[in-house]
């Protein structure tokens, strides 16, 4: 049976025994509460940051297919039919989709607007991403015809457009051909597309200024036969993302620029990180300055404990021992609080996610997310507990430290 050592008995002893002056003892809880309080915030913070990571991944699966193929030098892949015709029987392969990205001007109401246009295959485009769920009016992508278009919320807001069946005016620069000076109308090739729906997917990339329509479309406004600006495309069922994504690229070669879905949207998910880990830091660095308390406490304990720690010299023991005495306490206040503050965080946390009671600020029926989403991850756990573990160790040597000088000062 392991034996409990007589310093942490004694700690354990000074730490819940009734103080001789009632303000030690509130300084001590206090103390342990300024602890657990940083931690759990730095939990439910964490976990709200995943909450966010999550939601954001859900979003970016509604429009990122889950590999996309551009070309590593120039705008075009030259003939994309056939490479996307050649993809779709590559193992792993699912669909392969040629698209069309290009700038373009948007008139519609009198109002005028750069954007972004993509040209798709409709009935592809609605089965390898999830747009369709985005829509908030209109005909779903699947039903497109070559004159229809489906527009972000941003554009719809500029252009003050409220409903479909709106026409759209689209122009893109002449790329081919000569142009009449004396007909600057001349160096714009136009069409007009029928907006049958709008979308918003809670990405600015997306939401800003993006136009969809029928690929057809898109290469005659552009000039295009059969280039493509990008292959899209999605997996079969099963199918592993990694090393799909790792045998295209081994197989087009130095040509191509082949991404999975999180390459893709790279940036998105490092803003997201990184937000998370500086906030961490801020937090952690609160949990620091909570640490001071625990420091004078530990001080006033040990002022108290003058006639305890004379004693216990008088029986033998050395100034190391005595030190190790309040070494154990530092570390009970400091781990006491700790837990605490993990199992508050994690319980908080776990209401959320399934009551959602703290709400988003806004109008609900414009939101997207009504509550705050949370997302507990047990490796956030163990880095939460690391700066517990060092401001244990630090206070727990300062305690050490100045237990020993008084020790010392008794004899």
């Amino acid at each position: 049976m392991t034996r409990v050592p007589l310093a942490l008995k004694l700690a354990w002893r000074y730490l819940t025994a009734p103080k001789s002056h009632g303000a030690v003892s509130a300084i001590s809880i206090i103390s342990i509460v300024g602890v657990a309080v940083a931690t759990a915030a730095i939990v439910i913070v964490l976990s709200v940051f995943n909450g966010f990571r999550t939601h954001l991944n859900h979003r970016l699966d509604s429009l990122t297919t889950d590999i996309s193929i551009t070309p590593a030098h120039g705008k075009t892949i030259l003939d994309g039919d056939s490479l996307a015709e050649a993809l779709s029987q590559f193992p792993g392969v699912g669909i392969a989709m040629p698209s069309v990205t290009d700038n373009a001007l948007v008139i519609a109401n009198s109002k005028e607007m750069p954007i972004t246009l993509k040209g798709v295959v409709p009935g592809q485009y609605a089965k390898i991403t999830s747009i369709d769920s985005l829509l908030m009016d209109g005909s779903p992508v699947a039903v497109y015809t070559p004159e229809d278009a489906s527009i972000s919320i941003g554009v719809a807001q500029r252009l003050g457009i409220y409903g479909v069946e709106d026409n759209l005016l689209i122009f893109t620069p002449r790329r081919i051909g000569r142009i009449n000076p004396a007909n600057p109308a001349s160096s714009f090739l136009t069409d007009s597309v029928k907006i049958s729906s709008i979308f918003r997917s809670l990405q600015n990339d997306f939401d800003e200024n993006t136009v969809i329509c029928d690929i057809e479309t898109a290469r005659e406004l552009f000039q295009y036969e059969t280039e493509a600006s990008s292959i899209e495309i999605q997996a079969e069922p099963g199918a592993s993302l990694t090393a799909l994504t790792q045998n295209l690229s081994d197989h087009l070669g130095d040509e191509f620029v082949v991404k999975d879905r999180f390459e893709q949207q790279e940036v998105s998910f490092r803003m997201v990180k990184i937000e998370k880990w500086i906030t961490f830091l801020l937090l952690a660095f609160i949990l620091l300055i909570a640490s001071f308390n625990i420091i004078s406490t530990l001080c006033m304990l040990i002022i108290e404990k003058q006639t305890s720690i004379t004693t216990l010299s008088d029986i033998g023991l050395n100034k190391r021992r005595i030190g190790g005495i309040f070494w154990w306490e530092s570390l009970l206040v400091t781990f006491t609080g700790g837990i605490i503050g993990l199992i508050l965080g994690v319980g908080l946390s776990l209401l959320q996610e399934k009551y959602g009671f703290i709400k988003l600020a806004g109008d609900p029926e414009a939101l997207v997310v009504q509550a705050y989403p949370v997302m507990v991850e047990w490796l956030d756990l163990a880095i939460t507990f690391v700066p517990v573990l060092i401001i244990g160790m630090l206070t727990a040597f300062i305690a050490r430290r100045f237990a020993m000088t008084q020790a010392a000062a008794r004899n």
